[in-house]
């Protein structure tokens, strides 16, 4: 007799639970509490194992929402907004870092209650006995670097060096979300229902023409802009070196050629080529601010590549005229997803422009996987929606719906990124997928 969808679900799940709980007492060590901070471990990194949680969580939301009422999950996801707000509040107000003051074993007596019990119950925080909570394993990540006296000393600059990449991106991607976003979002219908009278819900709802990048130049934005800085300074690190070394294919190329970063914030991308392909040369184009924090960066990462002149740093608008000609290799990383279509097309002609027959232009981005069968979709497990629902897609839909909201950007498909081409003078020759996708182009 063929399993239910329901018991389908469940055998997942529990499949996927003893895969994990295997693994790790092969290893000689628990599976990692939920109640205990962060602490990585060598299987974190395991492809097979990520794999497995992926599926326990797909098949595990879909379960909820195969198996709870409809009005409840409607109402769930209506009153998502709080759970933005406030882990944007709790990273402002430094609490988890108060946590962490506190020592391992203290806890502390909380002045907002409220707001704390409404995330531990989300498993965000602990709450050990009434209104005095501690931190766990998700609420970990957003400590800060800095010690709250060295905040409470310089609040406009409590999110530089934290540790890990990740955890820079998780504070600019929490309060990113809980300022401009979250403002921006109550205009999304708007913005959709009137097309063309605001470039994106972010103009309606900031009131300004203005991109968001060139309003967080405003001088009452500085410190917006500075936190979005300290977010994307590690962008490049959360990746693997793989994915833009076999993306290039810097080994085939000869020696001396040429290599642009396009939009290449600080370079820290391009570092990672130059170490792997120390034959090539390279530039790294963006505009002024953050060419400034990049002479910095390769001051202190690689100073003798830019004495040697193996790099170079130049300032450079995308929307005009691509000053390097015939590099080799253009390559853009998650550039593209920023932008509608017409000025997508903008970009990528003005770098057509200055390439060769025999320049390749790459697109470091990620895919929009359809949520329903499609040609060359990889198999997954019956009953689980093709794109693995919010375990596969979640994040790439939800980067989606916040492009269209500041940018009118969107997340494309692999077809979409294949039109551009079409459009701008390139084609499609190859496809590498990865966390990022390589999209590699040649100039027709």
């Amino acid at each position: 007799m063929a399993a239910t969808p329901l018991a389908a679900l469940a055998q997942l799940i529990t499949t996927g639970v003893k895969t994990l709980e295997d693994a790790y007492a092969k290893q000689g060590i628990p599976y990692p509490s939920l109640d205990a901070p962060f602490q990585p471990t060598p299987l974190d990194f395991d492809p097979a194992l990520f794999q497995t949680a992926h599926l326990i969580v797909a098949a595990a939301s879909q379960l909820i929402a195969t198996v709870r009422s409809p009005m409840e999950t409607i109402q769930a996801y209506a009153a998502s907004m709080h759970v933005t707000s406030t882990l944007g509040f709790v990273v402002d107000a430094d609490i988890p870092d108060v946590l962490k003051d506190a020592g391992p074993e203290a806890r502390v007596v909380s002045l907002f209650p409220r707001v704390l019990r409404f995330l531990a119950t989300r498993h965000v925080f602990t709450e050990v006995a009434p209104n005095t909570f501690a931190n766990n394993r998700i609420s970990s990540l957003l400590i800060k670097a800095k010690s709250l006296d060295e905040i409470k000393a310089d609040p406009e600059a409590k999110y530089d060096g934290a540790p890990v990449a990740a955890h820079r991106r998780q504070h600019a991607s929490l309060l990113l979300h809980g300022d401009e976003s979250l403002k921006a979002s109550g205009y999304l219908s708007e913005f959709l229902r009137n097309p063309g009278n605001d470039a994106s819900a972010f103009n309606t709802a900031f009131k300004t023409p203005k991109t968001m990048w060139e309003w967080r130049e405003e001088p009452h934005n500085v410190w917006r802009a500075r936190r979005f800085a300290v977010g994307m300074k590690g962008g490049g690190d959360i990746f693997p070196a793989s994915i833009f070394t076999d993306g290039i294919g810097g080994d085939k190329l000869p020696t001396d050629a040429l290599v642009v970063d396009v939009g290449g914030s600080i370079g820290s991308v391009t570092l990672k080529l130059a170490k792997a392909f120390p034959h090539l040369r390279y530039v790294v184009q963006d505009l002024q601010k953050e060419i400034s924090e990049g002479e910095k960066f390769w001051a202190a990462s690689a100073p003798e590549l830019i004495d040697s002149e193996r790099v170079k740093l130049q300032v450079h608008n995308f929307f005009e005229p691509q000053p390097v000609k015939d590099a080799a290799v253009y390559f853009m990383r998650v550039v593209i997803h920023d932008w509608p279509d017409v000025t997508a097309k903008e970009i990528m002609l003005n770098t057509r422009k200055a390439a060769s027959k025999d320049s390749k232009l790459v697109l470091f981005d990620l895919v929009m996987p359809y949520a329903c069968e499609t040609p060359g979709t990889p198999p997954v497990p019956s009953p689980l929606l093709p794109n693995l629902g919010v375990a596969g897609a979640g994040f790439v839909t939800s980067l989606d719906i916040e492009m269209m909201t500041v940018f009118n950007g969107k997340e494309r498909t692999v077809d979409q990124f294949k039109a551009l081409g079409e459009a701008t003078g390139w084609k499609l020759e190859e496809v590498k997928p990865g966390m990022l996708f390589g999209f590699v182009f040649s100039a027709v």
